[in-house]
């Protein structure tokens, strides 16, 4: 007959390194910061360039209005 362990199994044990506040969770954190950092650069890239596509978008409707005021 299979013999049962009286032993409850741990749960939730992490292996070693990434334990919290271990050296792994610090470098995640650094990890996380830095491309939390990036994102907010690459968020404020985008509206920079989508100001500028309105603004070329806009300007592009001035000449075409000029240029059919010209030929009425």
């Amino acid at each position: 007959m299979i013999e049962r362990s009286s032993a409850k199994a741990k749960r939730g044990v992490q292996p070693k390194g990434q334990r919290r506040g271990g050296p792994a969770a610090a470098e995640q954190q650094a990890e996380i910061a830095r491309l939390i950092d990036e994102l907010k650069g690459a968020r404020a890239r985008i509206a920079e360039l989508e100001q500028k596509h309105a603004e070329i978008v806009n300007r592009i409707d001035w000449i075409i209005d000029s240029l059919q005021n010209i030929s009425d």
